[in-house]
């Protein structure tokens, strides 16, 4: 491993050792210590979706055009380091919303950012890219495993004694860290400095007319209509685990990431040999799957349900939203190629998870019990929901091929 390489693998590994390390028990946190509402849970995920939405608007309109990829980095890290100490320091959930709504606008542009930075340093990044992507998962799994089992943070008597606010101290010194580190990165200029804003293509609106094409019309409502089962899954999984006993439960959920990585190598020849419908398909039928495990399972002979579920996460996550990708890039012309990834990432991260973290609050305030949740129920809806989800996209969209390199 070069110098290069080293250092673009660190700076993905904190990116997402920082989100993995206060995302994930974020519900958790929020019911267990600030006594939220599941609405107000609901509102605290969704500003993952306001971020995303607000993210091309400093992408495309500053980050393209003025400073370099990293300081703009570096600038947004230490910001979020401040406002996840305060988020730290907050006693209700009043002083807490407006901070995670500020940290998350300056959040998810750095996800493009990261992209950006270590594309620029590479010849060939269809080959090295996953290399250093690959490290970001591994952050993410071991933010989860040091909260779960080095710190014991989620254990249910330590949410009890506030100790799970800890996470956030956590994260704002690793993006303190992250922040300075990206003064040290290589240069990244901007690609974009002295042309016209393009707005719209960061946006996406340049890929509207892909929408004409009935298949990626079809595809496209599907991806807005599966988020509201993901969303469920953000934001009530771990609370869902710790509230009926399951024993470091932030811990086990790294399985999903395990699995995302394992299926990520299966996805090229699955989409090779079987084309992409059914690729898409199987993805969805995991959504219907796992929530039915999920509804089913416990935390005593029920538990290798739970496993099996959180497991699943690379096949749903994998089969439906990295292989989207792949075939909104091979719909989309040349001219429209980022446009369309714009589109895509609007309209799922964007408009999708924002209906479907209100579902799920209002779904989860629905089945409040004196003992906690009627959590059968919770997990019934969004599988039911992905499976009429999954029977109309099989109905109305027809076959096609996409090849991808192996």
């Amino acid at each position: 491993m070069n110098n290069i390489t080293a250092r673009l693998s660190v700076m993905m590994f904190l990116q997402f050792f920082i989100w993995g390390g206060w995302f994930v028990t974020l519900g958790t946190y929020l019911a267990g210590t600030l006594q939220a509402s599941g609405a107000q849970i609901g509102m605290a995920f969704s500003t993952q979706s306001w971020g995303a939405i607000i993210a091309p608007f400093i992408i495309g309109l500053i980050a393209d055009r003025f400073f370099n990829a990293e300081r703009i980095l570096g600038v947004l890290h230490l910001a979020g380091a401040v406002l996840m100490y305060m988020m730290y320091q907050a006693q209700d959930f009043t002083t807490f919303y407006p901070l995670v709504l500020g940290y998350m606008i300056a959040y998810m542009p750095t996800l493009a950012l990261v992209n950006s930075v270590s594309f620029s340093q590479m010849s060939d990044p269809s080959k090295e890219f996953g290399k250093i992507r690959v490290w970001g998962t591994i952050g993410w799994i071991v933010a989860g495993l040091v909260i779960s089992y080095v710190f014991s943070w989620d254990s249910r008597q330590a949410i009890g004694d506030g100790m799970l606010r800890n996470t956030f101290m956590l994260c704002a010194i690793a993006s303190l860290l992250l922040g300075l580190f990206s003064f040290t990165l290589p240069a990244t200029p901007p690609k974009g400095k002295g042309q016209a804003a393009g707005l719209g293509e960061a946006l996406g609106l340049d890929a509207l007319s892909m929408l004409k094409n009935r298949n990626f019309l079809v595809f496209f409502l599907s991806s807005v209509l599966i988020c509201i089962p993901l969303a469920f899954y953000y934001q009530n999984a771990n609370p869902f685990l710790t509230e009926i006993g399951v024993e470091n439960a932030t811990g086990k959920m790294t399985l999903g990431q395990v699995s995302e990585v394992l299926f990520m190598l299966a996805l090229p020849v699955f989409l090779n040999k079987f084309g992409i419908k059914k690729t898409l398909v199987l993805g969805m039928l995991a959504w219907v799957i796992r929530y039915v495990l999920f509804a089913y399972g416990n935390a005593d002979e029920g538990m290798m349900l739970l496993l099996i579920g959180i497991a699943l996460h690379g096949l749903c996550y994998d089969f439906f939203f990295v292989s989207g990708q792949i075939y909104t890039d091979a719909k989309a012309g040349e001219k429209v190629k980022s446009a369309a990834q714009g589109l895509i990432t609007l309209a799922t991260y964007g408009v999708g998870m924002l209906i479907g973290f209100w579902v799920a609050g209002q779904i989860t305030d629905a089945y409040v019990t004196d003992s906690g949740h009627a959590w059968m129920n919770v997990w019934l809806f969004p599988a039911a929901f992905a499976l009429v989800v999954l029977v109309l996209f099989t109905v109305l969209f027809k076959s096609e091929k996409v090849s991808v390199d192996d």
